[in-house]
């Protein structure tokens, strides 16, 4: 189990916000957290602590107002930090190869994969084409319907018809590097992870899996690392004091690695 830190720029301000909530038509969202620091400063504090690995996102569509400055924020951080974060926001075949050129460890995707619901295989071996699988994330983060969890595109506010199961991570593995999965349901909202997903993932024995979403306290950090037989990496946002949120940053990094 790794901490993974992440980095959510929107409307050019770092940001923690509730999953789900995201109106591209008015550049809103329900905020958590918005810090007077850009994004290099926070790059800066998870370097010190020589960690890598993490995802930075760029919430705001290309054709925002907003785009170009968050998109700055982000440039900026990999172009101090290059190889060393994981970049995602529009994403697709055509534009991939920039961000990699540009710094990027890793694109991570969503929307261009999973177009009208399903699995859009011809722009999966596009993106494969164009930056090769050890440079790909393949975001399938998630919402429950039921007693299972589909993946959710366009900033998790629509439904595919992809059901999160490890019969699908085995399926896509052969396209990406790492997943990242959010339980957008509890993202932002520090009201308890997703254990029944949680436990399902942690059965996972293939290529690596960054979880998100729900950490409230320091059990919520155990509990993946026990539920998941210590196999998920794991990200925690708002809850963390240096997002204003309750949870001391050190004291999380001690419960992730065990000491």
């Amino acid at each position: 189990m790794e901490f993974r830190p992440c980095i959510d720029i929107h409307n050019g301000k770092v940001k923690q916000i509730v999953g789900g909530t995201l109106d591209d038509e008015a550049n809103l969202a329900s905020e958590n957290f918005v810090s007077k620091k850009d994004a290099l400063f926070f790059a800066d504090f998870y370097a010190d602590e020589g960690l890598r690995g993490g995802h930075m996102i760029m919430l705001n569509p290309p054709d925002s107002p907003y785009y170009n400055d968050t998109k700055k924020q982000a440039m900026a951080v990999l172009d101090k930090y290059p190889n060393t974060y994981q970049l995602g926001g529009g994403v697709n075949a055509d534009n991939a190869l920039s961000y990699i050129e540009a710094g990027a460890s890793h694109v991570i995707v969503t929307s261009y994969v999973f177009k009208d619901g399903k699995i859009n295989y011809d722009n999966l071996k596009k993106l494969v084409d164009a930056v090769g699988k050890e440079h790909i994330v393949l975001d399938l983060s998630c919402r429950r319907k039921g007693d299972e969890y589909y993946v959710v595109t366009d900033r998790w506010q629509k439904f595919t018809r992809e059901e999160v199961t490890l019969s699908l991570l085995a399926d896509l593995a052969g396209y990406a590097d790492e997943f990242l999965i959010h339980a957008a349901d509890v993202e932002g909202k520090q009201c308890g992870i997703e254990r029944d997903l949680v436990t399902m993932l942690g059965k996972w024995e293939g290529i690596p899996v960054t979880y998100a979403g729900g950490v409230g306290d320091y059990d919520d950090v155990m509990a993946i690392k026990e539920l998941s037989n210590d196999r998920l990496n794991v990200t925690v946002g708002s809850a963390l004091d240096i997002f204003g949120g309750p949870l001391n940053y050190e004291t999380v990094l001690s419960c992730v690695r065990g000491v």
